[in-house]
């Protein structure tokens, strides 16, 4: 006659159900972070300046508010805030000894923080995804946690139209 099984060895059944329960919460955490990073790629795609079909650059606004755009600054690259109440293109001096530009016009720059010293060239080239421009005014003297940073005023600006609708600025040629 054949022999039943004995009672079932709980310390056997423990570590299935352990090990079991630690594969489910892996796969959970697994297909969290991966949409999680398929969210953030999606987000940041949905962020990124593109070129319509006429050659206007659309910008969409950023989570903060601002409108942001890749651009250059006599060749050298820079991450430019679109400040439309910006008088001219302002940059940081490391900014402007790395794009080689030096001498100027010695100004008084009036920010939120205050007066101070900077200087002011004329004729430089700024470039914007497909518009350029190579006589805008620059600034030096920008000060910002990141050196690449640089500002995109009306010395750049006055030369297209400028739109802003809902999220998102485009900047035509006239």
């Amino acid at each position: 006659m054949p022999q039943s099984p004995g009672p079932p060895n709980l310390a056997r059944t423990l570590q299935r159900s352990t090990l079991a329960l630690l594969v489910f919460w892996l796969v959970v955490a697994g297909a969290l972070w991966a949409g999680f990073k398929w969210h953030e790629e999606r987000e940041r795609a949905r962020l990124q300046p593109y070129v319509e079909a006429n050659g206007s650059l659309v910008i969409p606004r950023s989570p903060d508010g601002h409108f942001y755009v890749a651009g250059e600054v006599d060749h050298v690259p820079v991450r430019f805030l679109v400040d439309t109440g910006a008088t001219n293109v302002a940059i940081s001096e490391q900014t402007a000894r790395t794009a080689q530009l030096s001498g100027g016009e010695p100004v008084i720059l009036s920010t939120a923080g205050g007066e101070r010293r900077g200087r002011q060239l004329r004729n430089v080239p700024v470039k914007v995804g497909p518009l350029a421009r190579n006589d805008a005014t620059v600034t030096v003297g920008l000060i910002s946690p990141a050196p690449e940073s640089a500002l995109l005023g009306q010395s750049f600006l006055r030369n297209f139209d400028v739109r802003i609708a809902g999220n998102r600025m485009t900047l035509s040629t006239r």
